[in-house]
């Protein structure tokens, strides 16, 4: 049984293997651990930005980047195995996967000012009314 390692520290298992990284902006970063410092200053080669929408996916090639710890939301090991079994997302081009984003983010946008229009005070207007 290996030992803990409490905090930044961990991460020296997985040096020189793949990781996800999930960003405080929300972006996820997939790559190949290098290098880590005691601030969870992460060091990723052959890097991918990969960008979700719905069940589709494309990844942006990086290359080498440097993640500051502050950023870091979330990371962890890639299972190679279960990456490549098939699963339910479909890799489309990059043009493809903005357009989809836009889309999205338009709807979203929509659904926001759509509710903006009923806030409480709205409501109980409404309500007195009858």
């Amino acid at each position: 049984m290996e030992p803990y390692l409490p905090g930044t520290a961990s991460l020296l298992e997985v040096l020189d293997k793949k990781l996800m990284v999930l960003l405080r902006d929300g972006r996820s970063i997939i790559g190949i651990l290098r290098s880590i410092d005691q601030f969870a200053n992460l060091v990723l080669h052959r890097s991918i930005e990969r960008i979700h929408v719905k069940n589709k996916y494309a990844d942006i090639d990086i290359g080498v980047i440097l993640i500051r710890g502050e950023n870091v939301v979330l990371c962890g090991e890639i299972d190679a195995e279960y990456e490549n079994r098939s699963n339910n997302l479909q890799q489309v081009s990059t043009e493809e996967i903005f357009d989809l984003q836009k889309n999205e983010a338009q709807k979203n946008k929509e659904k926001l000012k759509f509710n903006e229009g009923f806030s409480l005070g709205n409501c109980l207007d409404f309500l007195d009314d009858y």
